[in-house]
């Protein structure tokens, strides 16, 4: 799932008016699909839907925060420096590595019985326009 430069330089304008723009939080949807799956819902994405496939870590957490219900929206707050929003029942992601065409690996704390990284795709630039430091999130 590795995208290339080119890939990214075209979606550029994509990221520029992207659905869920440059905000401070996010109401992201994930869905459990009829293949099994979990992916982002990303009205109008323009590149193949298997892109927007969670996995590697991610599909586990959907998993895990859907009460096993076929979709779970969360808030995002995506951001450079750590905050303490556990006490409002956030989960926190820390960014662990991150390569701009190779996506962005993150320890996940505050999930009770959830003990794994995860990997979150260069999708994650077109949502949130960068990979943060740190992502705050709480299921909806």
């Amino acid at each position: 799932m590795d995208y290339t430069i080119n890939d990214l330089m075209k979606g550029t304008k994509i990221i520029a008016n992207s659905v869920f723009g440059n905000k401070k939080e996010f109401e992201l949807k994930f869905n459990h699909e009829e293949d099994g799956c979990w992916y982002i819902d990303f009205p109008g994405w323009p590149f193949d839907h298997h892109n927007l496939m969670m996995v590697a870590g991610a599909d586990d957490l959907c998993s895990a925060l859907s009460d096993n219900d076929l979709n779970v929206k969360v808030k995002a707050i995506p951001t450079q420096k750590e905050k303490d929003l556990e006490s409002e029942g956030y989960i926190k992601l820390t960014q662990i590595e991150s390569g701009l065409t190779t996506g962005s690996t993150y320890t996940v704390t505050g999930l009770e019985g959830f003990n794994r990284n995860i990997w979150l795709c260069p999708v994650t630039l077109f949502v949130f326009g960068k990979y943060p430091k740190y992502i705050y999130l709480k299921k909806l």
